[in-house]
């Protein structure tokens, strides 16, 4: 039952209500990573997310994140300092960087897909099967119309 506070309150827009779920579930993900044994902060997040297998220059990264370069490598010089990430020569350019992910980092990367594997089901525990993949689809459709 909603509490007074929250009944005296106009109810919450589509927006707010999705930049809330965007929020718990980012924190949800951080706090299982965490828990798995790989300190990070939230913001981590914008590079494990972006990175590609063989690694991604810093602009990619950054792009992707929708971020700026310099954002982006403070984030990147915090995780090669917790040995999540390294910097290689680009056998592309010589001159460019490649980010690359660690063991270590590959294995923060493994405890953060089996975080979310375990999401995915409270959130079928939640919604059912059918509602679950109702959600699915209608996020793809506010996307693809985006």
């Amino acid at each position: 039952m909603a509490s007074a506070q929250e009944s005296d309150r106009e109810p919450l827009n589509t927006v707010a209500l999705l930049g809330q779920a965007y929020s718990l579930l980012g924190f949800k993900i951080v706090n299982g990573v965490v828990g798995a044994g790989f300190p990070q902060k939230p913001s981590h997040s914008a590079v494990f997310a972006q990175i590609g297998p063989d690694g991604s220059r810093l602009t990619d990264l950054a792009r992707r994140a929708n971020m700026t370069p310099q954002a982006m490598g403070e984030l990147v010089d915090e995780l090669e300092g917790m040995q999540y990430v390294v910097r290689h020569p680009d056998p592309a350019d010589r001159r460019a960087k490649l980010i690359v992910l660690t063991e270590k980092g590959q294995a923060c990367i493994a405890a953060g897909i089996a975080t979310i594997e375990g999401i995915e089901g409270s959130i079928i525990a939640v919604l059912g099967k059918r509602g679950h993949q109702e959600l699915r689809d209608l996020l793809k459709a506010l996307l693809d119309a985006g």
